[in-house]
């Protein structure tokens, strides 16, 4: 669709909400492209290829939300579901017993876009194809006990434009690229996997560079090896234990114990339907120790390459770099423009986001990282007794308020007197949440930080689909309850 059509249906559908007298209006138009390509066993196991194009319209009226969503941008059509927002709203406002209240937020006309060196959308299927057929073929290795064998690659562009009633006009075009590799091995007797760069892949903001810079085949042979190590390494020894935990998983642990429960929705009780609540309430603001010293969490939707990195918000709000966690004293919640005021704040924290173009936006978590610390992996080994260091995800849960966890893991390696000893299968943590993060005892330095992306993070009913991303860097944690789960 021509830029000047799309400019004109902003237009039109805010002085149609402005003649029709409502409180507040936004559009989001967006415009998504997705390709998936998957190799498995030597085959083309997945193709993806789509691209779709519709509009969101949101309306304050009476005091409450309405919200209305088309994939025709013909004029008549964006009439028709303005007053369709409108008439929810009203509807809407007849059962309300409090009025939407939206924190201030300056006018922003800008353009943002995610800076990358090669449009992965420009990379022919021949090469993409080539890369990941060559990759599969040397996890399997011809070697019987190598069962499955695969290799992913997936990539993204967001083209958005926003406005809203109180004069913002926002284009936003966001583009992710990234891949995965792994592979199931079985002896007979039991089968074990692994995967590389983490269990559901690495993704970043930028283009096909991303990909080529994973090395996704000079890393095949070790995934491959690791998984047929695990095949005759003894079970996790169990007991209380210090526990090593590197990048990928300490960032789903952050994702789930910190990222989820701070998310001012379901501390208020308005997302429960969809992974539960949160143990964070409104009392711990600014007291609450969360965690030991070494926990500092940071929230920073404007870091480069972050999958949850935007010049704005769903809800028009340039995002900032901010505490959650600082010295393991819990800080501020996420928020948008419409909860921001329950915790005496006057500006939204920038977390408001959708789905495509046919979702109502929500808090979603930001980028939102564990800040590195002063020693290096080597160091936190070598202060090592007894424990465990472990990687990739395995199987997990948590409960309704992200109290209680537990986290299988792909593969683990006993640590006795500050020297690795050999690799164990199926080893498991549990905890507590407060008491787990008091007992993070040191965190790796800048040198071993990564930023990790999550591509599918689920919320809300409807499930709506979000990603972000979460720093971490090696992190040691004393007296864990560590045990062996074959899942």
């Amino acid at each position: 669709m021509k830029k000047q059509n799309i400019l004109d249906s902003l237009d039109l559908a805010m002085k149609i909400c402005n003649q029709a007298g409502v409180d507040y209006a936004d559009i989001r138009i967006v415009e998504m492209s997705d390709e998936v390509l998957k190799v498995r066993n030597g085959l083309l196991s997945e193709i993806v290829n789509s691209k779709n194009l519709g509009y969101g319209i949101r309306v304050i009226a009476g005091g409450a939300w309405g919200f209305a969503s088309s994939a025709n941008l013909h004029s008549q059509e964006i009439t028709n579901t303005v007053r369709r927002a409108i008439q929810i709203a009203n509807a809407s406002a007849m059962k309300i017993n409090k009025r939407v209240k939206l924190a201030a937020e300056p006018i922003w006309i800008d353009r943002w876009a995610t800076p990358y060196i090669i449009d992965p959308f420009k990379v022919s299927y021949d090469e993409k194809l080539q890369l990941l057929y060559s990759t599969e073929e040397i996890l399997r290795n011809n070697d019987p006990r190598v069962k499955s064998a695969w290799a992913y690659l997936s990539i993204a562009k967001e083209h958005q434009w926003f406005a809203s009633s109180e004069g913002s006009r926002i284009e936003q075009e966001i583009v992710r690229s990234g891949a995965e590799i792994g592979v199931s091995v079985s002896d007979g007797n039991e089968i074990q996997r692994r995967t590389f760069p983490a269990s559901s892949g690495q993704y970043l903001q930028g283009g096909y560079e991303v990909i080529l810079g994973l090395k996704l085949k000079e890393n095949a042979a070790k995934t491959r090896d690791e998984a047929l190590s695990l095949l005759t390494a003894p079970p996790c020894p169990s007991g209380e234990r210090e526990l090593i935990i590197l990048g990928s998983q300490l960032a789903l642990q952050i994702h789930e114990s910190i990222g989820h429960a701070t998310e001012l929705d379901r501390v208020l009780g308005l997302e429960a339907n969809y992974a539960g609540r949160s143990f964070v309430d409104l009392e711990k603001k600014g007291r609450f120790q969360y965690g030991s010293r070494y926990l500092n969490i940071i929230a920073d939707s404007t870091m480069p390459q972050g999958l949850a990195t935007y010049g704005y918000d769903d809800d028009g709000v340039r995002p900032e770099r901010y505490h959650v966690i600082k010295e393991g004293v819990f800080q501020t919640y996420l928020t948008n423009r419409e909860l921001a005021h329950n915790i005496g704040e006057t500006r939204s924290r920038g977390c408001n986001r959708a789905e495509g173009w046919q979702n109502i936006p929500i808090i979603r978590m930001p980028n939102l990282s564990l800040a590195a610390g002063d020693a290096t992996l080597a160091e936190l080994i070598a202060d090592t007794k007894d424990g465990i260091m472990v990687d990739g995800i395995k199987c997990w849960s948590i409960d309704q308020y992200r109290y209680n966890f537990q986290f299988g893991m792909e593969i683990g390696w006993h640590i006795q007197n500050g020297k690795i000893v050999g690799p164990v299968k199926d080893p498991c943590y549990q905890g507590i949440t407060p008491e787990f993060w008091g007992r993070l005892v040191g965190v790796a330095d800048e040198e071993h930080w990564h930023l990790w992306g999550v591509p599918n993070c689920g919320k809300g009913q409807p499930g709506q689909r979000a990603e972000m991303s979460h720093g971490t860097a090696p992190s040691k944690f004393s007296k864990v309850s560590i045990g062996y789960k074959q899942a």
